[in-house]
């Protein structure tokens, strides 16, 4: 998975367990696309502490998949729906793919 995209699903997961300021500058800086030396000014803290907010902020939201495995059944699961959408056709395919969601709930 591309690693935007993967921070970025971990934040939507798991982002409201950071505290309000590594939440609001892992925003800036992932989700709102803003460089290191923009935060670091617009915060009146280092470039270096940014970076080091923002990896910190990778670990913990690693961290909580890695226990959780949350993002990992949502992928999962789109993925089956997925399935179903294409076999509107066979209503058998469609019943066993729903119980595997089910089973993964």
């Amino acid at each position: 998975m591309e690693k935007i995209v993967e921070q970025t699903l971990l934040f939507d997961f798991y982002g409201e367990l950071l505290t309000d300021h590594q939440r609001s500058i892992y925003e800036d800086v992932i989700l709102n696309d803003l460089s290191y030396s923009e935060v670091a000014v617009e915060r009146d803290i280092s470039r270096q502490g940014v970076h080091d907010l923002i990896k910190r902020c990778n670990k913990i939201l690693a961290d909580y998949e890695a226990k959780l495995h949350l993002v990992a059944k949502f992928l999962l699961i789109k993925e089956k729906v997925e399935l179903i959408r294409l076999s509107t056709d066979d209503p058998e395919r469609i019943k066993k793919i729903s119980d595997e969601i089910l089973e993964e709930l």
